[in-house]
């Protein structure tokens, strides 16, 4: 596998670990028969960790297309490699201002990070014009 697979499974452990974590540390208020009950997260702090969830779940698919297709089209797989770290550790850093509610840098992290999904997308166009 390569380091950009890995890190499509990364990116999908991060959106599921954003939740569960939650729910671990409210597991005498958690229900696990009532999930989605919006009373567990009238807790500031679980409603944005549930906001940084269901952002992760919107913004997996983009990512994992994105590099199977530019792997799948021959892009350059060094740098798929190194753009998709970049963008783990920029999801893992929008969670975190997520979670500390900093609206106007998690809002910078969210547009970084669909930049850097659309360079690895268009990779494959570009490679004729990169260097090797």
């Amino acid at each position: 596998m390569t380091v950009a697979e890995w890190c499509v499974f990364g990116t999908l452990m991060l959106y599921l670990l954003t939740i569960a974590s939650v729910k671990w540390m409210g597991h005498q208020r958690f229900d696990n028969a009532k999930p989605r009950d919006p009373d567990f997260y009238e807790d500031p702090i679980r409603a944005r960790a549930l906001g940084a969830h269901q952002n992760g779940i919107e913004a997996f698919p983009f990512f994992a297309v994105a590099v199977l297709l530019a792997e799948f089209r021959l892009g350059p797989l060094r740098l798929i490699d190194e753009l998709a770290v970049l963008f783990l550790i920029v999801r893992i850093a929008y969670v975190f201002t997520y979670l500390g509610n900093r609206p106007t840098l998690r809002s910078i992290l969210w547009s970084l990070g669909f930049a850097i999904n659309i360079a690895i997308f268009f990779l494959p166009v570009l490679r004729g014009y990169l260097p090797v």
